[in-house]
């Protein structure tokens, strides 16, 4: 699996969920050596608008958290290696104007934009954002296939 490089890395929300709880999904070990890297190097980055999307997802019962949803999210984003990424307005205004055809979904858009302005690699698993970003030019990994 590539991994990044020496770029930094945005997980996707769900990717973030399942690394915080050690999801078997990421279990393969070209990815454990990748998070490793990133970890040790403090280049994983993680999107404001992800943590609205795990409060949106356990408050409607989507998501079931070990513990609070603020202790969770504060303890997540105080991993080693990780850092949160804010929305500026340069990202949100970037999420409306994407090049090419994008859904709709807004979280999805504000993370891609989030990754178009750190010039990071995009790490997902969702079919849409992956076919996008091979389109269009956004480097992209997901830690199940190989590209």
């Amino acid at each position: 699996m590539p991994d990044g490089g020496d770029r930094t890395v945005l997980f996707d929300t769900h990717i973030w969920v399942w690394a915080v709880a050690g999801d078997r999904r990421l279990r393969i070990p070209s990815f454990l050596h990748a998070l490793d890297r990133w970890t040790s190097s403090g280049r994983i980055r993680v999107s404001i608008i992800s943590v609205w999307e795990v409060a949106i997802l356990e408050a409607k019962g989507r998501l079931v958290l070990s513990m609070n949803c603020l202790e969770w999210v504060q303890r997540a984003l105080s991993a080693p290696g990780v850092a949160l990424a804010p929305l500026t307005p340069e990202i949100v205004v970037d999420s409306s104007r994407l090049p090419g055809t994008f859904h709709g979904d807004p979280a999805d858009r504000m993370i891609v934009a989030t990754a178009r302005a750190l010039g990071a690699t995009l790490i997902t698993e969702d079919e849409r954002m992956l076919a996008y970003c091979r389109t269009h030019h956004l480097d992209v990994v997901t830690p199940s296939r190989p590209r």
